[in-house]
């Protein structure tokens, strides 16, 4: 079997005239979108041939930005306290809403691509629908600015991390705390959910990356594997593996199964900002205060988990100030089935991470064996099935997406509303 290969550096975009701040991938991996500290959208695109296209339209830092699921939508969230909703293309035009009373830190889409969710300095997080870009409700218990909101894959739920050390969780259907977790020393600078949607990450200022299971709200992984803060994390797809950006400049993927690092990448010159999976986690942006876009393979992607660590082991020897203190998590029965994750541990010894027991059942036999190869065969068919409902549903979204365009045309000619329309 071909040996997998460590993560590379692909390709790397230059035109921003300050801090990156955030990246995102468009799912059709032909466009890779970027927000800057010079006020200014950038789509840059995969092919060498075609020129990037910069989008002015913010008064102030861009802070986030998102594609939509589909892809045909772009999201941007700026200092200037204002939304922008983007087609990506050539024209760049845009709608804008004015969000909040303070900077708009964060912007993101729910899976259906039909909601938004804004965090903001004004210490709330709000939620829009994404069409007429109009106001639904907004949460308030926090009691500082809040630096970023996401919702779970399902939508039902919302989390939210801010300067007041705290993560938050929220009921959207009650609008309802449902749980704080404070453990942080420091600011959380990013938070997101496991694509399970059972744990939440965050990223701190107090150089940590912490992991939640929400279902026990209980902490079960603790990683202090950077030497700075904690700008950005990214789950990969699989829910294996999480990438992290930090202000020693430095990326690390960590191994989530067995609560360890496994890489730890070096490009960027000055602080590591933001960092991003694509969709099909093939690859990952990141973005930092060197101006620069970098775009990476991920190259693990397409080997058995196995594999990547009988790889890693054979050629990395990392120090033991390169080890995360996480539990051991069981190994997934298929790549695109997230893994659960297990309590919470402190005291695995090197060996006890490279030669994991699953936690909880008993060791699992030969007829196990079996039986799990047969769920994992049923899991795969089922995650098929969901991935063509998920095409489907995003060719509608496209039609929907068409259709608004179309009568937003309409109304411009009409002089009915503001068009912003920028290159």
């Amino acid at each position: 079997m071909e040996q997998p290969e460590d993560p590379t550096l692909e390709r790397n975009f230059r035109g921003h005239r300050d801090t990156v701040t955030s990246t995102d991938c468009n799912p059709n991996m032909r466009q890779i979108a970027s927000g800057s500290m010079d006020s200014c959208v950038m789509v840059w695109n995969m092919k060498t041939q075609m020129r990037a296209y910069r989008f002015v339209g913010h008064k102030d830092a861009v802070m986030s930005v998102e594609f939509s699921p589909s892809g045909h939508l772009l999201a941007s969230a700026s200092r200037d306290k204002t939304v922008r909703l983007w087609v990506p293309s050539v024209k760049g035009e845009s709608s804008v809403f004015r969000a909040h009373t303070g900077t708009v830190r964060s912007v993101s889409f729910s899976g259906d691509g039909q909601s938004l969710v804004t965090a903001s300095d004004d210490k709330t997080v709000k939620v829009w629908t994404v069409h007429r870009q109009k106001f639904l409700f907004s949460l308030n218990q926090h009691i500082n600015w809040v630096r970023c909101a996401r919702f779970s894959p399902d939508g039902r739920l919302i989390v939210s991390a801010s300067d007041d050390k705290t993560v938050k969780l929220w009921d959207k259907s009650s609008r309802e705390c449902t749980h704080s977790f404070c453990e942080h020393g420091g600011f959380v600078n990013f938070v997101d959910f496991h694509p399970s949607g059972t744990c939440v990450a965050a990223a701190g200022t107090d150089n940590t990356v912490k992991v939640w299971d929400i279902r026990m709200n209980k902490l079960i992984q603790h990683y202090q594997v950077h030497s700075a803060a904690v700008n950005s994390l990214s789950f990969h797809p699989s829910g294996n593996y999480l990438v992290t950006a930090s202000n020693d400049s430095t990326l690390k993927i960590l191994d989530l199964l067995e609560g360890r690092l496994l890489y730890t990448l070096h490009g960027h010159q000055g602080a590591a900002t933001c960092v991003r999976f694509s969709r099909d986690g093939q690859f990952f942006a990141s973005g930092g205060s060197d101006e620069q876009i970098m775009v990476w393979k991920t190259n693990f992607d397409s080997s058995s988990y196995s594999d990547v660590l009988r790889h890693k082991r054979r050629n990395v020897c990392n120090n033991g100030a390169d080890s995360g203190s996480g539990a051991v998590l069981p190994q997934a029965p298929a790549p695109e089935v997230p893994a659960p994750l297990a309590p919470y541990s402190t005291g695995l010894s090197a060996e006890d991470r490279t030669s994991p027991d699953p936690p909880g059942p008993r060791p699992t036999s030969r007829g196990d064996d079996y039986n799990m190869r047969n769920v994992a065969n049923t899991l795969e068919h089922i995650v098929g099935q969901l991935d063509i409902l998920t095409q489907t549903v995003a060719i509608l979204e496209q039609r929907l997406s068409l259709t608004e365009d179309k009568v937003r045309e309409c109304m411009e000619r009409q002089g009915a509303g503001p068009t912003h329309q920028d290159h």
